[in-house]
């Protein structure tokens, strides 16, 4: 049985060329950094977390949420990966488990989202990321940047002996949109001074996901 099992949809993808020694220590044991096009990429990526099921069971008050990530990209053999840096979303209890089961960097605090010629997430007190999509819905191009950000089918997470879990996140291939005027805000402590020069300028990419059903599948140790 998956572990979780939720609907991903309004996928907002902000996307950064990354000097790779910025990531080096944060690359779990047994992977390695994918770059893609010459360059190595980080993404600040939000987006609505919808009919959530814990194993099957739905949690009253933590099925419908929002998250937001910054994730970079690993590679185990043929298998394409991401590590999340730190995650947000708006439920303490949703935060908890994930850092139970996977280890992974969950942080909760308040969000909220508008919809309308924009699609913004909101965190914190003063934190937004948002973009406004433009153009129609299209396929992803087998070998495309939006392929390479969209499509990684594993997450790797370092855990505290310095071991590594993956698992598989399920999905099918998404639709993307065009995006434009991408807006990110947030207080330097967010994410640490490492990462305030790079993620307070403009972004190399910008794109909507459509999303879809999505499956987390059980961790595994390497």
């Amino acid at each position: 049985m998956s572990f979780l099992t939720a609907r991903w949809e309004q996928l907002v993808m902000l996307n950064y060329r990354v000097d790779p020694a910025l990531l080096a220590d944060r690359v779990p044991k047994g992977t390695e950094l994918d770059p893609h096009g010459g360059d190595h990429w980080c993404s600040l990526v939000g987006f609505l977390f919808l009919e959530t099921r814990l194993k099957g069971i739905p949690v009253p008050g933590h099925q419908d949420f929002e998250e937001l990530n910054l994730r970079f990209y690993v590679r185990r053999g043929d298998k394409r990966g991401v590590v999340f840096i730190k995650e947000l979303v708006p439920k303490w209890a949703i935060a908890t488990v994930a850092r139970l089961a996977y280890n992974e960097n969950y942080v909760s605090m308040p969000m909220g989202h508008r919809i309308d010629e924009r699609v913004t997430y909101t965190f914190g007190d003063d934190g937004e990321l948002s973009a406004e999509p433009v153009g129609e819905p299209r396929a992803l191009v087998e070998g495309s940047h939006e392929e390479f950000i969209a499509e990684h089918y594993w997450g790797y997470a370092k855990q505290r002996d310095g071991g590594t879990v993956e698992y598989r996140v399920e999905h099918p291939p998404w639709r993307v949109r065009d995006a434009i005027r991408p807006l990110f805000r947030a207080p330097p402590e967010l994410y640490g001074t490492q990462f305030v020069e790079l993620l307070s300028g403009t972004p190399d990419s910008a794109f909507v996901a459509e999303g879809s059903a999505i499956s987390v599948e059980p961790g595994e140790r390497l």
